[in-house]
């Protein structure tokens, strides 16, 4: 797809500090497009809660028309601040009402997109809705799009907020669209339940920098560590990750310390796992810390729980271990079987200390080249390949 306008809503504002699918692929698009990213609209419960905060204050001063709506990122590549606020509806239980706090949401919301398009003299646009259910559900009959896209990259209904009006809303939104993308076989065939034009594109990943540095000084919280390192590194979320399944491997092997690498979540930092000798918490580390730690790990692991949340998401944070040439030991779900020639992947707590006995006997140089092979063709290059391909079969069957 070449020489095309195409705007972008979704979830996360381009000012977010995390890392964000949507954003790369706004970056990757742009090379060969016009892209319109417009951050999500501010809502009031936002407002009343984070007044002070300077994003919230950045976008105060777009909507009082003090500071510039549109900010260029690169030479194809725009940022849209919403000038409206909206209401922080969620809370509405009875559906017709819902439903119609919800359209004036999407109606001051397309307001100020349509502005965006005007200044920038967008036609004939594409339309890309990043998981937005609620504040994107009218926006395909608001813009008039000439091809719609909804892309999952989580199973949103598995989160309560979402699940509310969400477990309606989704299914119509995805029936709703041209085209449905996702990253994961999971997703791609619960939006096919809805929708038999989706397609599974993959997952990009930005690998650049999970490279050996061997130069680097060893992280102080890995100094004294004689034992095998077994290494986690992500946010530590109970909603995500299988806390007694830690607990079981560092009781069972006393003779590896078990290092986790993130922010927790109260039900971590409250857990037994902190009274057990051999297992490390590091906290929170700047992302370009974490490939120095990675690289002291002698397996790395991705104990996730099995539920709603998990069983669909794309575990991006495992190509990063393979980009490394890491052994790595996974719980098994739908969502790793592209993974399964080099991951060893588990069923059960008693596989992961047999598998991660075998991960470290086996490991060879071998095997780390492969790794890192393997996990270089999950690029946003051939992500954004995959979109285009379906955008284009799409276009050629209309």
């Amino acid at each position: 797809m070449i020489s095309r306008d195409i705007i972008i809503i979704g979830q996360q504002a381009w000012d977010t500090d995390i890392g964000s699918n949507c954003k790369n692929i706004a970056l990757e698009l742009s090379k060969n497009n016009r892209v319109l990213y417009v951050n999500s609209p501010l809502d009031r419960i936002t407002l009343y809660k984070k007044g002070a905060d300077p994003k919230v204050q950045k976008r105060i001063a777009v909507i009082k028309g003090k500071s510039e709506a549109l900010i260029q990122i690169g030479e194809n590549l725009w940022n849209l601040y919403p000038d409206c606020l909206v209401e922080s509806i969620n809370w509405v239980k009875n559906k017709t009402l819902f439903n119609y706090l919800n359209k004036r949401n999407n109606i001051k919301f397309a307001g100020s997109i349509l502005k965006g398009m005007e200044e920038l003299n967008f036609k004939d646009y594409l339309l890309f809705n990043d998981n937005e259910i609620f504040k994107g559900f009218y926006l395909n009959s608001l813009l008039n799009p000439f091809l719609s896209i909804y892309y999952s990259r989580d199973y949103m209904l598995a989160v309560d907020y979402w699940k509310r009006h969400g477990e309606r809303l989704e299914p119509l939104l995805i029936a709703g669209n041209d085209i449905c993308m996702a990253n994961s076989a999971y997703l791609a065939d619960y939006c096919k339940t809805y929708n038999d034009n989706s397609y599974d594109v993959g997952q990009g990943c930005d690998l650049e920098i999970f490279i050996e540095n061997k130069t680097a000084e060893k992280p102080e919280e890995l100094k004294g560590i004689t034992t095998p390192i077994i290494g986690y590194v992500g946010a530590l979320q109970s909603i995500r990750l299988d806390i007694p399944l830690i607990r079981y491997i560092a009781e069972q092997r006393k003779d590896w310390t078990i290092v986790l690498v993130g922010p927790e979540d109260e039900d971590f930092k409250n857990s037994e796992l902190h009274q057990l000798e051999n297992v490390v918490f590091t906290g929170i580390k700047p992302m370009d810390a974490l490939p120095l730690y990675m690289q002291y790990f002698d397996v790395c692991i991705n104990p996730q729980l099995v539920n709603q949340v998990t069983i669909g998401n794309y575990p991006r944070k495992v190509d990063e271990y393979l980009a490394m040439g890491k052994p790595t030991v996974a719980t098994a779900t739908r969502a790793m079987d592209i993974f399964k020639d080099h991951v060893y992947l588990s069923d059960s707590k008693e596989d992961y200390i047999s598998l991660i006995v075998r991960a470290l006997a086996e490991d060879s140089v071998t095997l780390q080249e492969d790794r890192k092979t393997f996990a270089t063709s999950h690029s946003w290059e051939n992500c954004i390949k995959k979109i285009n391909q379906a955008i284009q079969m799409t276009i050629d069957h209309q």
